[in-house]
């Protein structure tokens, strides 16, 4: 079997290439480390490009920054989904990270000292891996799904780009988070729609004013990277709450949902006659159900004990108890803002600087420590480049 790999051997791999492992590699880069970054899409920011077509930041331009560069562009205005695609891009080619495109990973784990990487025909070994992706990569739908009736098209926040990949008919949007509520509102300008579930709360004012712009996302900000950490008391007892609750409404109000004819219904719990059925009793005629009833981590092609019975990775801020092994990119990381890109470029330091102690330990020992030059110059800066 291991004659069909092109093993390569590399000191560090960075698996995932979106805002996560881009910064990651910044501060490898910046520490001389080298290093490779695999990612499964062919070209740096798909992940972005390929959700749905109405997708935006719920953060002014102003507020997004990845280490190092800030985003491009006029700051008071929220990024769409193609423009963070492009700003990761560009933000690869500036500081010339070395990112493997169309690379997805099939297996991780160890032989020996070493990891092993499998990715289809590719084999890596490499002395540090660092999974750069968030824990939430798979969407969940209830088992009863597959009763639906199969002239029932169904969809997720993946794989729903816009309505006109819907039948015509009625659409059922299960679950009132963020994703759902945008994407209710965005399929009730062309269907009848109905969304099912209850909101964990809304933010109380409309994220387009001044007030939110210049007031009310700072005191978030300040609240979500420096207050709500696991170095606070507070941050401690709230994260359970946190990781297990979904996020309040940012964008979309309750109300905004009613006025664009959005009919609120109670939970879906269960399939009758091939239609959805509602905890009152009523069935729903539709012709389309997006389940936005949230993510599993996804993690199974990690073939190394770092998982608690949910599969979620058991980590200290990032390192886990296999060394050499470490997470970028989860939900409360470190803080509430681990996983966005406002806060993501500061656990990605934290994780550079165990692995760098690491390897200098490692190095000590073997009578060498391997680098890579840096680049001549440090890269120009765009944008607004202020601190997240």
């Amino acid at each position: 079997m291991k004659s069909q790999f092109r093993a390569e051997r590399v000191d560090t791999v960075v698996i995932g290439g979106g805002q996560a492992g881009l910064s990651v590699g910044y501060h490898l880069r910046k520490q001389g480390i080298k290093f490779l970054i695999l990612d499964a899409n062919n070209r740096i920011g798909n992940a972005w490009r390929n959700r749905w077509d109405s997708l935006r930041l719920f953060t002014p331009a102003q507020y997004v920054q990845l280490p190092g560069m800030g985003f491009p562009g006029k700051v008071e205005l929220f990024p769409t989904k193609d423009q963070v695609a492009d700003y990761l891009e560009l933000y690869a080619q500036r500081f010339e990270l070395p990112v493997q495109c169309g690379v997805k990973v099939d297996r991780l784990s160890k032989n020996g000292n070493h990891f092993l990487i499998n990715a289809g025909h590719l084999q890596y070994e490499a002395d540090n891996v660092v999974v750069a992706m968030a824990d939430y990569q798979v969407p969940k739908a209830p088992a009863f799904a597959h009763d639906l009736d199969a002239g029932i098209l169904q969809l997720n926040p993946q794989s729903y780009k816009n309505p006109r990949q819907l039948q015509e008919g009625g659409v059922l949007v299960v679950g009132v988070g963020n994703s759902g509520a945008d994407i209710a509102m965005d399929v009730a300008r062309s269907h009848k729609t109905w969304i099912a579930g209850k909101e964990s709360g809304h933010m109380p004012f409309a994220i387009d004013t001044w007030f939110a712009r210049y007031f009310a996302f700072r005191v978030i900000r300040f609240l979500g990277h420096h207050v709500l950490t696991l170095n606070t008391p507070m941050g401690r007892k709230a994260r359970p709450n946190l990781l297990n609750r979904a996020t309040p409404l940012i964008r979309v109000k309750p109300q905004h949902l009613i006025d664009a004819g959005i009919e609120r219904v109670g939970r879906v719990t269960g399939v009758q006659g091939g239609k959805p059925l509602l905890e009152d009793g009523r069935t729903l005629e539709v012709r389309n159900v997006i389940w936005c009833t949230g993510y599993t981590p996804g993690f199974s092609w990690i073939d190394l004990p770092v998982f608690d019975e949910e599969g979620t990775p058991v980590h200290e801020r990032g390192i886990s108890k296999v060394a050499g092994l470490y997470f970028v990119g989860l939900h409360f990381q470190y803080a509430m803002s681990s996983a966005t890109l406002i806060g993501i470029g500061r656990d990605a330091e934290y994780v550079v600087n165990g692995l760098r102690a690491r390897s200098q330990s490692a190095g000590r020992r073997s009578g060498q420590v391997r680098t890579m030059p840096q680049p001549a110059a440090e890269p120009v800066l765009v944008g607004h480049a202020r601190n997240a």
